[in-house]
């Protein structure tokens, strides 16, 4: 068996490979390092404050932008609103038609059962329902969908069971007619 200088590490004897080595025969020689003086950053403190400044200016010309960019699609003033037909914005294949605002009144209406008028408060949403008195098996319709209760008077000494009031916020078309149901019908309310 021969032994190449190859296998074994330089300066030691020649060892077969079959055979283990002792620890520490294979690190190379230890070695002095010289002594330097830490290492500093320069301007450590500097460059962050640099970094700042230069992130305020990227913000700033940001939000410069954007200003710019909303006062240009922002609202016209009013004489050039006159003027002007064409609305801004995109083309749009029909015009919105403009919707009359529907005028709402208060409406007092006589409700049949005076207790349920007592569970009603200001701010509830109700539906009244119309119950013809002459037809029979008692044949119901909706006069009034989603009315908002304004105000629930105190009820009167009725000894006839005249029912309770109750003032409905409603469209002035609903009012009337809740006016022609309250004449021919006896009203009845269902809690939203």
């Amino acid at each position: 068996m021969s032994m190449s200088p190859l296998n074994s590490p330089p300066g030691s004897p020649l060892i077969p490979p079959s055979f283990p080595r002792p620890l520490g025969t294979d690190a190379p020689p230890t070695c002095e390092v010289p002594h330097f003086a830490p290492v500093r950053v320069r301007g450590g403190r500097h460059q962050l404050h640099r970094l700042l400044r230069h992130r305020r200016r990227a913000v700033a010309a940001g939000l410069a932008v954007t200003a710019a960019a909303l006062l240009a699609a922002g609202p016209r003033d009013a004489t050039e609103a006159r003027h002007s037909e064409r609305p801004r914005g995109h083309p749009v294949a029909d015009p919105v038609r403009q919707r009359r605002a529907v005028e709402w009144v208060s409406a007092p209406v006589r409700i049949a059962d005076a207790g349920t008028v007592r569970l009603l408060r200001v701010g509830d949403r109700v539906d009244v329902i119309a119950a013809e008195e002459s037809a029979p098996g008692g044949a119901a319709r909706v006069v009034a969908r989603g009315a908002r209760v304004t105000e629930v008077p105190e009820p009167l000494e009725v000894a006839d069971g005249g029912g309770a009031l109750v003032v409905l916020s409603v469209p002035r078309s609903t009012a009337a007619r809740l006016a022609g149901a309250s004449a021919t019908a006896r009203l009845a309310v269902t809690m939203c």
